[in-house]
């Protein structure tokens, strides 16, 4: 029985969505049987081929102070959504950084990233230490 929508097919992809990838899945599936996920996203990332020329590609991560910048650009009266689509982040991605970063000047950042990873150390070094001293209570009951 052809169906007629991805979601008849119980098709879990959500970039099909899009319109193009919708007739390209449902076709595939009427021809050949079960649909192959790999088709589909081949399809969708050549149809967005032109984005990272255009936009250019998305960067992962940000300094502290690009971070910090962004947020000075807001409080200076951009929009949010037009300071995201500048520069390529989310809106939660903003808000998060809002909430960690605020009121923060460069050197503030830089300090409590540095905190954060000194944390870290410490507790590794707990950890293994607390392991070292359970092993070795282990060892003195055996005695």
């Amino acid at each position: 029985m052809p169906a007629s929508a991805p979601e008849d097919l119980g098709h879990p992809c959500t970039t099909c969505s899009r319109k193009p990838c919708i007739t390209a899945c449902l076709g595939q599936a009427l021809d050949s049987g079960p649909l192959d996920m790999q088709a589909c996203r081949r399809q969708r990332l050549a149809e967005n081929d032109h984005l990272e020329t255009e936009i250019g590609p998305m960067k992962k991560r940000y300094t502290e102070e690009q971070i910090i910048g962004f947020l000075r650009e807001a409080d200076a009266g951009l929009p949010v959504k037009d300071l995201c689509r500048k520069h390529g982040f989310s809106e939660p991605s903003y808000y998060a950084w809002k909430a960690k970063f605020g009121g923060m000047n460069v050197s503030d950042a830089q300090r409590l990233k540095a905190l954060e990873l000194e944390n870290t150390k410490l507790k590794k070094l707990l950890a293994n230490s607390m392991l070292e001293i359970d092993a070795m209570r282990e060892v003195l009951k055996g005695k």
